[in-house]
C-alpha cells in the first residue's frame, strides 16, 4: 500500500523540480522511520496519515517546503525525533513550519477550552509568521475528518465535528479554500446531524429522478445563448451541498422549495469584460430574482474571491444561481491563498502582509485583548464566521464588514483613533447615529471630535470582534483609573466626615492589613465597591463604632463630585429613577460595579436603610460643560382635539428637546395619554420643557416618569 502511495506522490509532485522532489522524498523517508512502529485507529500504518496530508497539499500545488513539513508535521509531537534534526537536514523554513504545527491538535474545543484556546492562539500566531502553517493544518484536519469513522467514541467524534464546523471550516472559507470547506462541512454534518443530511440528500435524489438530465439540459441551453453572441466559455453545473442547504433553511427560516440556488451554474470566461457581457445576456433572456445579484468583481470578498452572482428563473423554468468568473478568478475561487502563492521566490515571502490576509493580524489583536479562553474562542469564531457586506469610504475605497455591522464598526475599521474620536456618521450624505446598521453599497463618512471618547453604550451595538475587544481594552483601563480616582475621594471624604486622622502611617497600615501593593490599589477596591470605606476605617481604628453610622444627608458643601467620571463605568445611573444631571442625588456603593446613582426621592432607597455604610453623599460635577445627552420620560394627558399632538411636539422642538420615542398608553373619545421619551441636557432643561408644555391649553396634565 505504501509503495503505491509513493508512486502516486511522485506523479502528484510532477510540478516540482528534481531538487525539490528529492527534498520531499528525504522528508518522507525521515517521517517513515520516525513513525515506523505506530498505527492509526484504523489499524493502518501511521505513515499513511502524513502521506495523505502531503497528497492533499499537492492537490493545490503547494511548494516543496510545505509538502515536506506536511510529511513531518507529527514527528516532533508523536515520536522521539528532535526539531534540531529537522533543522539540520532541511533548514530554518521547514523546521519553523513543523514547530508552528506542533502541539496544536491535542485538545478538543468541547473537551478542554483552556488547552484548546492556548493551542488555537498558537496556530494563529504561527500563521502570521507563515501562512503555509494554516494550509498544512487544514490538510491535516481534512484527512483526520476523512478517517473519523474509525474513532469508536461517538461523543468525541461529535466534539471534533463541532470544532471543525466552528473553527476550521470558517478558516478554510477565509482562505478561499472552497473545496476543502465543503468537504469539512459535509463530513461534520454527517456526524452531528445525520438525519437532516440524509433527509436533504433524499430530497435532492428525488429532484434528480424527476429531471434526470436537468443539469446537462440547462448547461446546454446556457451555452447555446453565449455561442449565439460569439462568446466562448465553459459552463459547469452542480447541486448545492446538503450542509449549505441546511444552513439556509435554518438561518433564513425558509422551506426547501424556497431556496433559489439548489442548482448552481458557473460560467468561466476569458476576461472580466466577458463576465459582464454574459451577465447581460442572462438578464435579458431570463427573469431576474430580485435581491439576488452581487458584484464581487468591483467589490471582492476579503479572501480575494471575485465573481458575479445572480439568480434567475432559468431554462426549463427552474430557479438557478449563476456565477460568472474569468479563468484567473476561477483559480482563486478554487485554491484561494494557494492560487497567488509567491514562495518560489524567497524575496516575496511577505504574502502574509497582503490585504487579503490582514484579518489574521486583526484576529491576533483580538486574541491578545481577550481576558480568558472562552472569550478568546468566542471572538475567534466571530471573526471567521461573519458574512460580509461591502461599503465605501468618501474616496470610494471598499471596506468589507460583517453582516449587521454599524457605523461604529466602520469607524474602527478605518483607524482606531477615528473610532475613539467619532461622534456621528454621514451615511449616503445623511447624518445618522453611530448605532445605525450598514447595508451593502452604503457610503460612510465619520464625523470626529477631539473632545470625544468611547462610550460604554457602544459595546451594545458593536458587531466586529476587533471593535468589541478594543472597546473592552479601553474600558478596562479607563474603569480602573476611574475607580482609583473615585475611591480616593470616597476614602478621604469618609475619614474626614467621621473625624479620623489619615496620614502616611495609617496608609501603610491599610496596605499591610489588606495585603495590597499600594494605596492606589486600595482606592480601586473602594471605588469598585468591593470594600467600603467604613470597613477600612474599622480595620485600622478598631474602636470605631460602625453601627453609629448614619446614612448620608444631601449637603453640597461636603459631597463628592462626579468630576471627570463616566456614566456606565465607575458609576451607573439607576434605572429605577433615571436621574438627570441637576437632580438631587445619592450614591449606593455596589460590590463589583462601583456606585449606583439614585435621586433622593427614589423608592428603591428604602431597601438600603439598614446598610448606611453603603450610602454616599455625591453631587454632579459643578461645571459640566460637556455633559452627555440623557433620556427623560414624561407622561402627558392631552385633550383629544385635532393638532394636539402636533402642538406638543412643536413645543418640545422649540425648547431644543429631541423626541426619541412616543407611545400611546390610553386613548379615549375626549382625551388620550402618551408617554414621550425626550433627549435632554440635564434636569433644568427638562423642567423648562415641562413648564412650556403646561402652558398649552391642550395639555390636561403632565408629570415626569422615573424608571
Amino acid at each position: 500500500m505504501i509503495e503505491e502511495i509513493f508512486k502516486e506522490l511522485d506523479k502528484l509532485t510532477s510540478y516540482l523540480s528534481l531538487e525539490e522532489k528529492q527534498k520531499v522524498y528525504k522528508a518522507l523517508k525521515l517521517s517513515e522511520n520516525a513513525h515506523s512502529n505506530q498505527l492509526r485507529k484504523s489499524g493502518d500504518p501511521f505513515i499513511l496519515h502524513p502521506l495523505e496530508v502531503a497528497k492533499i497539499l499537492t492537490s493545490i500545488k503547494l511548494d516543496s517546503d510545505s509538502i515536506a513539513a506536511g510529511l513531518l508535521h507529527d514527528t516532533i509531537e508523536d515520536t522521539n525525533l528532535k526539531i534540531d534534526i529537522i533543522k539540520n537536514n532541511f533548514g530554518e523554513q521547514i523546521s519553523q513550519l513543523v514547530q508552528g504545527l506542533t502541539k496544536i491538535s491535542k485538545y478538543s474545543l468541547k473537551v478542554n477550552n483552556q488547552k484548546f484556546g492556548e493551542n488555537y492562539k498558537k496556530l494563529i500566531l504561527a500563521t502570521t509568521e507563515d501562512l503555509r502553517v494554516i494550509l498544512i493544518k487544514l490538510a491535516d484536519r481534512l484527512h483526520n475528518m476523512r478517517t473519523l469513522k474509525f474513532l469508536k467514541d461517538e461523543r468525541k467524534k461529535i466534539n471534533i465535528s463541532i470544532e471543525t464546523l466552528e473553527i476550521y471550516s470558517p478558516l478554510a472559507q477565509r482562505l478561499g479554500m472552497k473545496e476543502w470547506q465543503d468537504e469539512l462541512e459535509d463530513i461534520s454534518f454527517s456526524i452531528i446531524n445525520s438525519d437532516a443530511r440524509n433527509s436533504i440528500k433524499d430530497r435532492l435524489e428525488y429532484l434528480k429522478s424527476k429531471d434526470e438530465n436537468i443539469i446537462d439540459e440547462i448547461r446546454y441551453e446556457l451555452k447555446k445563448n453565449f455561442l449565439e453572441e460569439d462568446i466562448v466559455c465553459k459552463v459547469l453545473g452542480r447541486i448545492k451541498t446538503p450542509y449549505s442547504i441546511w444552513n439556509k433553511i435554518k438561518n433564513k427560516n425558509i422551506s426547501f422549495e424556497q431556496i433559489t440556488d439548489i442548482m448552481a451554474f458557473r460560467i468561466i470566461t476569458n476576461s472580466t469584460r466577458e463576465c459582464y457581457r454574459c451577465l447581460g445576456i442572462i438578464h435579458r433572456k431570463y427573469s431576474y430574482i430580485q435581491g439576488r445579484f452581487k458584484d464581487f468583481i468591483s467589490a471582492p470578498k476579503s479572501n480575494g474571491y471575485r465573481a458575479l452572482h445572480t439568480s434567475v428563473m432559468g431554462p426549463k423554468n427552474k430557479k438557478i444561481e449563476i456565477q460568472f468568473r474569468s479563468n484567473v478568478m476561477d483559480q482563486i475561487a478554487g485554491f484561494g491563498v494557494a492560487a497567488h502563492w509567491k514562495y518560489k521566490d524567497p524575496k516575496k515571502i511577505k504574502e502574509k502582509d497582503s490585504k487579503e490576509y490582514m484579518w489574521i493580524h486583526d484576529l491576533v489583536d483580538t486574541m491578545n485583548s481577550s481576558t480568558n479562553q472562552d472569550e478568546l474562542i468566542e471572538n475567534s469564531k466571530l471573526k471567521v464566521f461573519q458574512n460580509d457586506i461591502y461599503v465605501f469610504t468618501p474616496k470610494g475605497d471598499v471596506i468589507d464588514l460583517p453582516k449587521n455591522a454599524t457605523a461604529i464598526d466602520f469607524a474602527y475599521s478605518i483607524h482606531t483613533q477615528v473610532g475613539d474620536k467619532c461622534v456621528a456618521a454621514k451615511i449616503n450624505e445623511k447624518l445618522q447615529p453611530l448605532k445605525t446598521k450598514l447595508n451593502n453599497g452604503d457610503q460612510i463618512e465619520i464625523i470626529t471630535s477631539e473632545e470625544s471618547q468611547p462610550s460604554p453604550l457602544w459595546q451594545r451595538f458593536a458587531v466586529t470582534s476587533k471593535v468589541k475587544s478594543q472597546l473592552r481594552r479601553f474600558f478596562r483601563s479607563k474603569k480602573k483609573d476611574e475607580y482609583v480616582l473615585f475611591g480616593k475621594d470616597i476614602f478621604i471624604s469618609f475619614f474626614k466626615k467621621e473625624n479620623y486622622e489619615l496620614n502616611k502611617f495609617v496608609e501603610e497600615q491599610i496596605i499591610n492589613e489588606y495585603n495590597v501593593s499600594s494605596i492606589s490599589q486600595m482606592y480601586e477596591l473602594i471605588g469598585s465597591g468591593k470594600i467600603t470605606a467604613a470597613a477600612v476605617l474599622k480595620k485600622v481604628y478598631p474602636e470605631y463604632n460602625i453601627s453609629s453610622l448614619k446614612k448620608s444627608h444631601i449637603n453640597a458643601a461636603n459631597s463628592i463630585e462626579l468630576k471627570g467620571l463616566t456614566a456606565g463605568m465607575s458609576y451607573h445611573l439607576a434605572g429605577c429613577c433615571s436621574p438627570l444631571n441637576g437632580d438631587k442625588i445619592v450614591g449606593i456603593v455596589t460590590a463589583g460595579i462601583g456606585v449606583a446613582v439614585h435621586t433622593v426621592d427614589c423608592q428603591t432607597l428604602n431597601s438600603y436603610e439598614d446598610t448606611p455604610e453603603r450610602w454616599l453623599n455625591i453631587s454632579w460635577e459643578a461645571k459640566n460643560k460637556n455633559s452627555n445627552i440623557s433620556n427623560a420620560r414624561i407622561i402627558v394627558v392631552l385633550n383629544n382635539k385635532p393638532g394636539s399632538l402636533g402642538k406638543v411636539t412643536t413645543v418640545i422642538a422649540k425648547n431644543n428637546g429631541n423626541i426619541s420615542n412616543i407611545n400611546f398608553s390610553v386613548r379615549k373619545s375626549d382625551f388620550f395619554e402618551i408617554i414621550i421619551d425626550i433627549e435632554v441636557r440635564d434636569a433644568n432643561h427638562l423642567k423648562n420643557i415641562i413648564a412650556a408644555l403646561r402652558l398649552e391649553s391642550v395639555v390636561s396634565s403632565l408629570e415626569r416618569l422615573k424608571g
